[in-house]
């Protein structure tokens, strides 16, 4: 797996290696998944007829299949710009201009876009499961708790009696009110055990 600074570094690099100039390389910081991407828009504001643009991988177009072909048909039909995949050869819309190479072009496409939308579904459900197998093996997850304050007994004690507010408890534990009430039906639940 790697990580997103690697990721963009490799994205990087193969844009070096075709000599398309920084100022002409523009790269998202945020997750493809929500498609935010700033630079991307302003790509497109900035590209005009005939330009040829070189994408690392297809994925890089959209989250998914609709969104890939969506953005192929402006790139293409709209901007009337030429887009190389570097990732597959294939896809270079510079290359079989006829009927017949269009036609290859799309099938290419479309089997690319339908595996890349795929394999984001299959990363999640891997994910999904991973996380459920962990949990069932007894796995927490998120940040430890932090011990309880020293005077926590006397607090909630105080508490229970009704001799002090939880607002009163919560303070004098130096905690937020549902921090406390939270930690006190944990308190509880051990008290039991």
């Amino acid at each position: 797996m790697s990580t997103r600074d690697q990721n963009e570094d490799r994205q990087f690099i193969a844009l070096r290696e075709m000599a398309v100039p920084e100022g002409n390389i523009f790269m998202d910081k945020q997750s493809g998944k929500d498609f935010n991407r700033p630079q991307y828009k302003k790509l497109i504001r900035k590209l005009k007829p005939d330009d040829l643009l070189y994408i690392k991988s297809i994925d890089r177009l959209g989250r998914n299949y609709g969104e890939i072909l969506e953005q192929w048909r402006i790139l293409t039909k709209e901007k009337k710009i030429d887009i190389v995949v570097l990732d597959m050869p294939l896809l270079d819309t510079r290359r079989g201009k006829d009927l017949m190479g269009t036609f290859l072009s799309d099938i290419v496409l479309q089997v690319l876009s339908f595996v890349a939308e795929n394999e984001r579904t299959n990363i999640r459900q891997r994910q999904a499961e991973g996380i459920a197998a962990a949990k069932a093996r007894g796995v927490r997850f998120g940040r430890p708790p932090r011990p309880l304050p020293e005077n926590y007994h006397s607090a909630y004690q105080r508490w229970k009696a009704g001799a002090i507010t939880g607002t009163a408890a919560a303070r004098e534990c130096g905690m937020p009110l549902s921090t406390f009430r939270y930690r006190a039906e944990i308190y509880e639940k051990a008290k039991l055990l």
